[in-house]
């Protein structure tokens, strides 16, 4: 049986200027998950924000941070982000020689553990460690910005990471982060994921998160 769908809104699409206020509203909107996207301007070409960010999301907010670190060789940063407060850690394959290595690290730091797949990388290249994981995050865009339009080629292979989940016998969230909105979040679900990361379909100017939060649960409730 599939997982009850999760939010986690990115805040990556915040409004720095009053990010405390932000988190408070998606804490109060009842979002499962607050995702960080943190990038290096190397694997992706982009820079976001560093573990000082995150401890500040730390004091603001007693929903669970789901980091995503977009960033070559992270095994050097992983304890920086574990102290700042993360609850999960999600590095990308692509950027980690020694992924078996890598996810220990992760879970002996105390933090959920999780790997992220660019749109061109198969579901098989998780064959060999379904056991160590607690989150996949399928990337439904080309990871370094926000605001990108989805890719529905990435479907097929969220079905298939779907199946090797229930082989598994393991409770792991399958998230997909890029592209998500009230068009496209129906889709996903469909696909099998339960974990929608949403950046400006939750943090936009135009409505208010709780809004956001809303139009999210009503697209996947149709």
């Amino acid at each position: 049986m599939q997982q009850a769908v999760k939010i986690a809104p990115s805040i990556l699409a915040a409004d720095f200027t009053r990010l405390g206020q932000q988190l408070a509203d998606a804490q109060a909107a009842g979002a499962d998950l607050i995702h960080v996207d943190v990038m290096d301007g190397r694997f992706v070409p982009n820079l976001s924000f560093g573990a000082l960010v995150v401890e500040a999301a730390h004091r603001s907010t007693s929903v669970p941070l789901d980091v995503h670190l977009m960033i070559l060789e992270p095994d050097h940063l992983l304890k920086d982000f574990a102290d700042a407060g993360a609850s999960r850690i999600s590095v990308h394959i692509e950027a980690c020689p020694h992924l078996h290595r890598t996810l220990q690290a992760i879970h002996s730091l105390g933090c959920q553990v999780g790997v992220a797949l660019n749109p061109h990388t198969p579901a098989s290249a998780l064959s060999e460690v379904m056991h160590l994981l607690d989150v996949i995050i399928v990337m439904s865009v080309n990871p370094g910005f926000g605001g990108q339009r989805f890719l529905p080629e990435t479907l097929p292979k969220t079905r298939q990471l779907r199946q090797m989940i229930a082989a598994s016998g393991r409770a792991i969230d399958l998230e997909i982060d890029g592209g998500v909105n009230v068009e496209t979040a129906a889709v996903c679900v469909e696909a099998g994921v339960n974990v929608l990361i949403a950046g400006s379909a939750v943090f936009n100017a135009k409505f208010s998160v709780a809004q956001g939060m809303d139009m999210l649960r009503h697209a996947i409730s149709r």
